[in-house]
């Protein structure tokens, strides 16, 4: 059976091996140019090296759960996670964008929250910014805009370095994920090749560099802490991932629900402790402006993206605000069963993950960061069934066809 394993999981890690490779190649549109992606049209080789990768995933997954040693699953997780690091980014600008925005707070002597990087095309970075976020100032969390503007006097003047720098966060963090759920999981060999085999995490990742990567990572841990019983370092990295981006916020109410249940600490005063230290040295930087990266909650309520499934119901004909109100009304009532589930005792994040992608109308691919090692973590077999689902029908979004 390790035969099997080691194959199933060579072949996952050449074939995501040549893909980075072929991003190489003089025009390839998968490597973002000018703000933008390439021309499109001949990425079609490209998507087939990460179908047959997901395939060869799917496999190991299989060979996995039948038995494995847990360091050779993690070795060749870590080897398919860390090959984008050789690939030119991939497939979007937000690490770029990141750099931009470092660099207005390190360098430019500006606010990330009140100005836009239009506003300093002295910045190394004002020709590579995406285009869609050129006029538009920060939409992160303070925690990500602290860590981006070393990152940003790291790369100095450099493209390939702050692309290459954000890309080994992305892929440090989605590793992290993996030895996260290793430490929690009934059965660790399986929850790490869930996570650190996934192809899709390993291109989009490592190979674009999205922060959506230490969301993942900080909300793995927090839930590793609390089958610890280490409550207080729980509630430490739920905030700590909430100050990336606020989603985990969803996820820390279920894990309070569950352990009161159980009469066991919240660690939401560890939570309360974090999160006012972290707005505080925000504020000292920041002013009170950071807060306004709690914007995009209201502008995404209005925003789909083509993957989004209530822009999949309005392509087959529903009125915006029907499609829009069949979402909500399944992620209320998704959310109350999960939650009910949660008072009696079991927080179910992996499912509360899956349904929050299943349900926001602006849906990206990197959001699996998060909800691939919740699902993991849960013995729970609807939640991974999402999770896997979700990564295959995510796998072309982006990708110039």
């Amino acid at each position: 059976m390790r035969s099997a394993v080691v194959l199933s999981g060579a072949a996952t890690l050449v074939l995501v091996a040549v893909a980075s490779a072929a991003a190489w190649r003089d025009g390839a549109p998968v490597v973002p140019t000018d703000g933008s992606h390439a021309p499109e049209g001949t990425a079609w080789p490209f998507l087939l090296l990460l179908v047959g990768a997901l395939v060869a995933y799917l496999a190991g997954l299989v060979a996995v759960r039948r038995g494995a040693p847990a360091r050779v699953v993690l070795a060749l997780g870590a080897a398919i996670q860390l090959v984008p690091l050789a690939a030119p980014l991939l497939l979007s600008t937000d690490a770029w964008t990141y750099w931009g925005y470092g660099w207005i707070a390190s360098d430019g002597g500006g606010n990330p929250y009140v100005d836009s990087p239009a506003d300093f095309p002295q910045s190394p970075a004002a020709d590579y910014v995406g285009a869609d976020w050129r006029d538009t100032t920060t939409v992160y969390g303070p925690l990500f805009t602290l860590l981006s503007e070393p990152v940003a006097l790291l790369a100095g003047s450099s493209a390939d370095a702050a692309a290459w720098l954000f890309k080994g966060l992305a892929a440090a963090a989605v590793l992290f994920a993996a030895a996260a759920v290793a430490r929690a999981a009934a059965r660790p060999a399986l929850a790490v090749a869930l996570v650190a085999w996934n192809p899709v995490l390993a291109i989009h990742l490592a190979g674009g560099g999205h922060n959506d990567a230490l969301v993942g990572g900080l909300a793995a841990l927090g839930v590793a802490l609390a089958v610890r019983h280490r409550a207080t370092l729980a509630g430490v990295a739920w905030t700590l991932a909430i100050a990336v981006k606020w989603v985990p916020v969803l996820f820390l109410a279920l894990a309070a629900l569950a352990a009161r249940r159980r009469g066991r600490p919240t660690g939401l005063a560890a939570a309360a402790a974090t999160g006012a230290a972290v707005g505080a040295v925000a504020t000292l930087l920041y002013g009170l402006d950071w807060l306004r990266a709690f914007e995009p909650l209201a502008e995404n309520a209005v925003r789909e993206t083509s993957y989004a499934l209530p822009s999949r119901l309005e392509q087959l004909g529903l009125p915006h605000a029907v499609s829009i109100g069949l979402a909500a009304a399944a992620a209320a009532a998704g959310l109350a069963w999960i939650a009910r589930d949660a008072w009696r005792g079991v927080p179910r994040h992996g499912r509360a993950a899956c349904l929050v992608l299943a349900t926001t109308p602006y849906l990206a691919v990197w959001y699996l960061a998060w909800a691939v090692p919740l699902a993991a973590v849960d013995e729970d077999r609807v939640a991974r069934v999402a999770a896997l689902a979700l990564t295959a029908y995510l796998l072309p979004q982006t990708i110039p066809l």
